[in-house]
Parts: structure tokens; sequence; C-alpha cells
């Protein structure tokens, strides 16, 4: 029996190539189709889009992402034993799917030259979520080439993006992630919809980036500032700035900012006076 798309069941290509999930790669796949295409919906409107999809693995995601209507998938996979299950895929959707095998740490996303609109869909693989997501967090110049970002995170990942000032999960993420985007969770999925079956439920993210930041900073700066105030969250902002600037105290209280707040109790654009004001010291 066919899916929707009129290929095989993704279980049954996976049984057929004798592809199994990876630990190394952090390889979780979602094989339920109904799931896939909620995800690919939540990623819409889809019909004009260029989706770069990251570790599409079988190509679960990708098959939902096409036949819900995207117009041009490009599928970033490092793992070579799925690429066989990609190519049938594009061969059933001719001139919509381009299959990159190389690392997505790797990859000059710009120099991929995509006509807008052209977003970031995912399922990302675990062990590399966080640094990807930095990195494309990162991107200059901004606003990015894409417009928006739509991932898929292990929860307590998802937490800590969307956490705010005063939560215990707000951190370095929450920090980066709001201050050039509107991150927002979209779907919580179950541990039992992947397989293997994870520790832990997973989260649908949405990133919406803004065209100009609360407040502008070197981003090198602030992940230094950030690095350093929540290395040691249980400490005072004088002591644990200290290892940056010297006289944090004096600096602290020239931008009004209390010496001895904790990290977690700052705003967004309070780092970001912290980061101006130590670039400008410099």
């Amino acid at each position: 029996m066919s899916a929707p798309d009129g290929l095989p069941p993704l279980r049954d290509i996976i049984r057929a190539t004798g592809l199994t999930a990876r630990r190394s790669l952090g390889q979780n796949f979602l094989l339920d189709f109904n799931l896939t295409r909620r995800i690919a919906r939540a990623a819409g409107p889809l019909e004009q889009a260029t989706i770069v999809e990251i570790g599409p693995g079988p190509g679960g995601l990708t098959r939902a992402l096409l036949l819900e209507g995207a117009h041009r998938v490009i599928a970033i996979e490092k793992d070579e034993r799925c690429v066989p299950a990609l190519r049938e895929i594009a061969e059933r959707h001719p001139g919509r799917l381009e299959i990159i095998a190389a690392d997505a740490r790797r990859i000059d996303y710009a120099g991929l030259e995509l006509k807008p609109p052209a977003r970031i869909v995912a399922n990302l693989p675990y062990s590399v979520a966080t640094p990807l997501l930095v990195g494309w967090l990162k991107t200059d110049p901004w606003p990015p080439w894409f417009d928006r970002l739509v991932l898929m995170f292990q929860r307590e990942v998802a937490l800590r993006i969307v956490a705010k000032p005063g939560d215990k999960d707000f951190g370095r993420l929450a920090v980066l992630s709001q201050w050039r985007t509107c991150p927002r969770i979209l779907l919580t999925l179950p541990a039992a919809a992947f397989t293997p079956r994870p520790k832990v439920e997973s989260c649908v993210v949405e990133f919406v980036p803004k065209d100009v930041p609360d407040l502008l900073c070197d981003v090198a700066t602030l992940e230094r500032v950030t690095a350093a105030a929540f290395g040691q969250r249980r400490k005072m902002l004088r002591s644990s700035l200290r290892q940056i600037t010297p006289d944090s105290e004096a600096l602290l209280q020239g931008l009004g900012i209390n010496p001895q707040a904790r990290a977690e109790e700052l705003q967004i654009v309070d780092f970001c006076q912290i980061a101006n004001a130590i670039g400008q010291n410099r």
C-alpha cells in the first residue's frame, strides 16, 4: 500500500534498505506521515518557497514538504546511506528536490544563492541542533537570507530558547535567539513518534527574524558577555564579568545595571548595552 504521495510507506523503505538510525549521528527518524505533514503545514505557506532541510534521513519530512506544495527543497544529508531513498523521492518530484551529500555544519548557506522566500525546515539531529542554530543566528549581514527557521529540538532545548528573564531556563541561547528573532513553540511531539524512541519529548520551534534587533551590538562580543555571565550563574554580575572587563562594577553602574544582580535577572537589551560598553572600552 502506497502513501499519499504515491511512494511506499517510510517503514517499508527503511526495511528494504536496511537503514537504521545511528546514535553517533544523532538520528531519530520521524515516520508518521500525519505528523510530518503537520510540521510542513506549520512551516507554510510553501508554494513559492525554497526549503533548506537539514538531516532529512530517509525523507519523511522531505516527502511531506513536497506533498504540501514546497516549490523546491534542498536536502542536506551527511549520511550517504540515506541518499538512495532521497533519490527515489527526487524521481517522484522532478526538478523540485536537490540533494547535497555534505555536513550541514560546513555548508556556505549564503553561497547557495537561494531566491526568496527561503527558509530552513528540519528535524535536526540532536547532536548538532544547538551549534547549527547558533551559526544561523550569527548570520552576517542581518537580516539573513532566510525568512524563518522551523526546527525540531529536544523539549528541554526548546524551553531554553523561549525562556524569559527570571526563568530558570533563561540563558545564553535565549538571549541570542530572542535578540535577533521572535521564537515560539509550534508543536510538541511525544517520544513515541520517533524511531528509535528518545528519552524526551521534542518540540518544533519557529524563529522569525527581526529586521533590526531591539538594540544593535556586535554578536561576537554579545556571545562573550553571555558566556561569562551565565557561565557562573550563581555569581553576581560584577564578579562573573570581571574575566572580560576588569572594572566590571563601574561599567555596570554607568549603565544603570545593578552590579549585584545575577545574569538571569537582566533583560536582553541589558546584555546588548554591556556588549556595546565593552566594545567602546576596547
